[in-house]
């Protein structure tokens, strides 16, 4: 009897905590979905009924909860047929790359929401406690959050950024915060003219052109639907895959929350042929990957000459991801494998570096391990992992547009033949151990958290409730101006009748005695 009893309380405290969660990751980039779907999981091993929006699908079955996945299907093959060089966007200015990013956001927006598997959805009627979507150039998506009448939880890939920070009034002065692929030095003045201007371009396009669009989409699927601009500021809670160890300290509103390193699985047995070449590697490894979207099989000649001429001097072995059977050149010391598990490669003690192209993933999987980095970033937020890991001393970076032999041989003999980088590692791995709690528990608690206090209201900062100008306290600096320029020009005027008075008298005065 008593057993059953502790059997029903048990049921009843995991339905109590049971919620219902839609995820919606449309974006058809592997690495995005790694994080998509290991936070989706992750939740529905909490024991939460997870349905899940992606071009991608899980396998294997969870344990707890109740998975379910919609995919949008065929998003990868029209993705490939729109491929071109990811290698090339590093020679983009800041305007063609914000208006490219328009397109494609626009683009994979309107594909989601016309997806025939999302209209069966919507068309259903499922109900859910509370809506995920992944903040990336597709806000229109929100609407969701409506449709359901559920709270809105936003997931960020990266740290805060421009594309975040202003949808929940989030603090980031230009002045030490940087845009999106550019090399930033807080301390030098024509670095902070440079991501100011680009802040100005980024915040005009958005709100002039991209918004704008979003909404004209978001009405074509939700007519009944408010203006985006009553959704965009609504999101009760951000979580952000970052954390101190690998971010500089920046400001954070209260429903802003860190959960980097979510994604991090304690390290398996690898193969045997890939765990002999490593054990065996009395000088080390060096391990060399470009991440899942960019390739190293569509690295230019000269850039892949230049990386096999150092890698043959080398006394270390170099483990390289090259998503072809040959490699033309091919040093002794260096094995090629199409696929490798990353982070089971370097948990390996004889891992003595790891060049990558700057993901977050890979920094943080580099910091998770202790292990030095040398980062050639192309894209995106690469820049900027790349500058922060540079920053706290665990490890350099080469631009990829300034990539060559003498560059490469130089920063990689430094990383490894200097200990500083891997002694910075390591401290910065204590810090991301040191967590009171798994950083999944933490973001299962405030999903729950929203649910519980029906969207948080109270985490919400009352910058959202003031118009821009507002906010940047213009109309008080406006006042300041206007009343200093006031009480200047009657002072002005007042000395300038005072004396035009007095040499009135005194002119009077010589005409009497004269």
């Amino acid at each position: 009897m008593k057993l059953m009893v502790i059997l029903l309380l048990i049921i009843v405290i995991k339905t109590g905590n049971c919620a219902r969660i839609l995820g919606i990751f449309p974006l058809p980039a592997r690495s995005h979905y790694i994080l998509g779907s290991s936070l989706m999981r992750g939740l529905a091993e909490k024991g939460h009924d997870v349905t899940v929006i992606s071009p991608f699908g899980e396998t294997t079955p969870c344990k707890n909860g109740s998975y379910k996945d919609i995919i949008l299907t065929d998003f990868i093959k029209v993705n490939d047929k729109k491929h071109f060089d990811l290698f090339e966007i590093d020679k983009m200015d800041f305007v063609t790359y914000g208006l490219m990013m328009n397109y494609l956001g626009n683009d994979n927006v309107e594909k989601t929401l016309s997806h025939p598997n999302v209209q069966k959805l919507l068309k259903s009627n499922e109900k859910f406690d509370i809506v995920i979507v992944e903040q990336f150039v597709n806000d229109a998506l929100k609407a969701f959050s409506y449709y359901y009448k559920a709270p809105l939880v936003l997931f960020v890939t990266f740290s805060s950024n421009a594309w975040i920070n202003p949808l929940v009034a989030n603090p980031a002065p230009p002045s030490y915060i940087p845009e999106q692929k550019i090399d930033f030095d807080h301390k030098n003045f024509f670095h902070r003219l440079k991501n100011n201007i680009i802040y100005v371009f980024g915040e005009l396009n958005r709100n002039l052109l991209f918004f704008p669009a979003q909404n004209k989409i978001m009405k074509k699927y939700f007519p009944d639907a408010p203006d985006l601009d009553n959704i965009l500021y609504n999101a009760s809670l951000v979580l952000l895959n970052s954390h101190i160890s690998t971010n500089k300290a920046v400001p954070r509103v209260p429903s802003m929350i860190d959960i980097g390193g979510f994604h991090l699985k304690p390290p398996k047995k690898l193969p045997q042929g890939l765990q002999e070449f490593l054990d065996n590697a009395k000088e080390g490894v060096v391990y060399f990957s470009m991440g899942s979207a960019l390739q190293s099989v569509n690295l230019p000649i000269e850039k892949r000459e230049a990386l096999l001429k150092v890698f043959s001097r080398l006394k270390e072995k170099v483990l390289w991801k090259w998503e072809d059977d040959v490699l033309p050149g091919q040093p002794s010391n260096v094995k090629l494998e199409k696929w490798l598990p990353q982070q089971d490669i370097l948990a390996h003690p004889n891992i003595k570096a790891f060049i990558t192209h700057g993901g977050l993933l890979s920094l943080i999987e580099s910091v998770y391990h202790g292990v030095p980095i040398l980062a050639i970033p192309v894209f995106g937020d690469q820049v900027t992992n790349a500058m922060e890991a540079t920053w706290n001393g665990c490890g350099r970076y080469i631009l990829y547009s300034e990539l060559n032999e003498k560059k490469l041989e130089e920063s990689l003999k430094d990383i490894l033949g200097n200990s500083k980088y891997r002694e910075n590692m390591q401290r910065r791995s204590k810090i991301m151990h040191d967590r009171q709690n798994k950083p999944i528990d933490d973001a299962d608690y405030w999903i729950q958290y929203v649910i519980r206090h029906r969207g948080a209201t109270h985490l919400r900062v009352a910058g959202l409730d003031l118009p821009w100008y507002q906010y940047l306290s213009l109309d008080v600096y406006l006042f300041i101006c206007s009343v200093t320029f006031l009480v200047f020009y009657v002072i002005y005027n007042s000395i300038k009748f005072l004396i035009s008075f007095f040499r009135k008298n005194e002119s009077k005065e010589k005409v009497k005695k004269h």
